[in-house]
């Protein structure tokens, strides 16, 4: 299989047969083997019947359903792990993407990157309530991971699957894709791709997913840069409450012998005691993550590195 595209549904019921008919168009240049994965997340509004009826009638597309809603982000992991292509192409089924660019995807990649990365240049949506925050959240993610791209929310997007089979996916993590493939040395192309305004159907998301983003945010950036040595993060931090809790003791000190102040109720040896306990815990909590970390990375066979290509070298052994 070279391609499979990847699909969440969630009560698309109104776009699902153009949807068929629009993807049938864009994959008919497609030479090689592919397959289209619905991932059905729980709709409640008919999109099922459809679905299996499209599968029925032709092999190349497969349905996943989950038994309830649980989101955008389960429904794209259980497709990935679905997929058996070698590359993995998730797309919206709201027809604001278009399945058209697909090809143009592909060509990106025959380029020699691992992702290609769609963006909505010219967005068709509301500019106050979805353009603006979008922006915002794009600035602070691109300055969080140290990946500098204008769309993070674009669902649309090329990815070789050796990149995907290194990532798991929870709470609302598919937009942080693209970080997790620059962590594992992917290389990125972030490209202009057509996004129309949605016709038929129920917009699902909303403010409220913005404060879900920046608590995953906050887990993208530690994964990504202390994943395998996370004493380095709580070390620095450790570190710093020791030595602020010892120049507020010594400062103590120094306020007793040149002026002669009470030491015991001095604001400064509280101060001591608070930083240097905090420090203290905070330093223990990275020995016990650093443990978690080797515990993991033995238990399962993983390692703190991915290999792109091996040269003279047998095949790596099968992961149990």
């Amino acid at each position: 299989m070279f391609l499979s595209v990847v699909i969440p549904i969630y009560n698309e019921k109104d776009n699902i047969p153009l949807l068929h008919q629009k993807l049938l168009e864009a994959l008919a240049v497609v030479t090689k083997p592919w397959e289209v994965i619905f991932a059905n997340d729980g709709s409640r509004d008919g999109s099922e019947d459809l679905l299996k009826a499209i599968c029925t009638a032709d092999p190349r597309f497969r349905l996943i359903t989950f038994r309830r809603n649980f989101g955008q982000t389960a429904a794209m992991e259980a497709g990935f792990r679905h997929a058996s292509g070698e590359v993995v192409v998730p797309m919206d089924a709201d027809l604001q993407n278009d399945p058209s660019d697909i090809p143009m995807l592909l060509g990106v990649l025959d380029e020699g990157f691992d992702v290609a990365k769609g963006w909505r240049k010219h967005r068709q949506d509301k500019a106050l309530s979805r353009k603006l925050p979008s922006r915002i959240a794009n600035a602070i993610i691109s300055r969080v991971t140290g990946v500098q791209l204008h769309d993070y929310g674009c669902t649309l997007s090329a990815y070789r699957r050796e990149i995907i089979s290194e990532i798991r996916l929870y709470g609302e993590m598919h937009r942080f894709i693209p970080a997790y493939a620059a962590w594992a040395g992917g290389r990125i192309k972030e490209v202009p791709v057509q996004h129309h305004p949605r016709t038929l159907g129920k917009t699902k998301y909303g403010l409220s997913r913005t404060f879900r983003v920046i608590l995953d945010l906050m887990t993208v950036r530690f994964l990504v840069a202390y994943s395998s040595k996370p004493n380095y993060l709580f070390g620095k931090w450790g570190l710093l409450a020791l030595g602020g809790g010892t120049l507020s003791f010594l400062w103590a000190i120094a306020k007793k012998l040149i002026w002669g102040g009470p030491m015991f109720t001095d604001p400064f040896f509280y101060a001591a005691i608070f930083l240097g306990l905090a420090g203290l815990q905070i330093l223990l909590i990275g020995l016990l993550a650093e443990l978690n970390v080797r515990t993991y990375y033995e238990s399962r066979g993983r390692t703190p590195y991915v290999i792109r290509e091996r040269l003279g070298l047998p095949p790596a052994p099968e992961k149990d």
